[in-house]
């Protein structure tokens, strides 16, 4: 049995004078005991989704099951069996550490004793602060402290919405590192991130733009899946041949990244010789031209602009 199975979620938001379309028959299945990864922009669907899943929102149409579980029918076997960590930091900021972790466990009708060994390892880094107020920790040790709580319960299926956002690059490390030693206790885990380098870290993700569904796949599938050949190109006066790559009829697709340019032809020959005879007529200077190979966040610019 697949622990999450998403079957064409739609849910669009009503305003007054138009309709916002969250999710467009969205679906994908998880394996018991995958990391699998929702990856996307600010906007794409992640948030509805979770929260459908979560049974906190009502999907305008489609199916959807966790453990085995409709998400309208049995949606209190769901809560008592999922544990969930939303983007924004919701626990009670006015308790400390120790009492949010106590309160959460007694909703669920356990103890910090009983479950203690699954939170251990990530409890024993905030136990020093175990007596400070929640909303006074670091946003590491806030991250921390939420992931305890979701999982003080030992749920089967964890649901994680942008754990990481907003959270420095060691914390960053150090959170991955947690989920993984999670996943070897049997936990299935579904992570959203718009990190686009996270994506690495999974099992299988699914990208995600404007509530659709763009690929399902491993990463390495997904780079796979890359065809034409891709070329990052800088120079001195970047704005300049930014605008003059797009402008060129037989460019796929030109965007900035990092201190290159990254560009695709229509077609797969002579790309660098292109790229030169641009460069020369537009008398750039310090051209440097490459052959590179592609990463998650070169697929997802493929896969929009196709």
């Amino acid at each position: 049995m697949q622990p999450i199975i998403v079957d064409h979620i739609v849910q669009n938001y009503h305003t007054k004078k138009t309709i916002v379309a969250a999710l467009n028959a969205v679906s994908f299945a998880v394996e018991k005991g995958e990391i699998f990864g929702l990856i996307g922009p600010d906007g794409a669907g992640k948030t509805s989704l979770f929260r459908i899943l979560t049974t906190l929102l009502l999907a305008e149409s489609g199916k959807a099951s966790v453990d085995g579980f409709d998400v309208v029918k049995d949606y209190k076997e769901i809560r008592s069996r999922v544990g969930y960590m939303p983007g924004r930091f919701s626990l009670y900021p006015d308790l400390s550490v120790q009492e949010n972790l106590e309160f959460f466990a007694t909703i669920f009708n356990t103890t910090v004793e009983e479950n203690y060994g699954l939170i251990k390892e990530i409890y024993q880094q905030i136990a020093p602060f175990k007596d400070r107020k929640a909303g006074a920790l670091s946003g590491g040790m806030k991250q921390k402290l939420a992931l305890c709580c979701a999982l003080i319960h030992k749920p089967s299926v964890l649901f994680l919405d942008e754990p990481t956002t907003g959270v420095d690059a060691v914390s960053r490390k150090e959170f991955w590192e947690m989920l993984h030693r999670l996943k070897l206790q049997g936990i299935t885990i579904l992570v959203s991130t718009a990190y686009m380098d996270e994506a690495g870290l999974c099992d299988r993700v699914a990208l995600i733009q404007k509530g659709v569904i763009l690929s399902v796949n491993t990463p390495k599938g997904i780079i796979g899946e890359f065809k034409k050949p891709l070329w990052a190109i800088k120079a001195n006066e970047m704005f300049k041949l930014l605008n003059a790559i797009k402008e060129d009829p037989a460019v796929e697709s030109c965007y900035p990244f990092g201190q290159f340019h990254h560009v695709v032809f229509k077609t797969t020959e002579e790309g660098r010789k292109k790229l030169a005879e641009m460069t020369r007529r537009g008398n750039y200077t310090n051209v440097e031209i490459l052959s590179i190979e592609p990463n998650i966040e070169d697929c997802f610019m493929a896969l929009m602009t196709n």
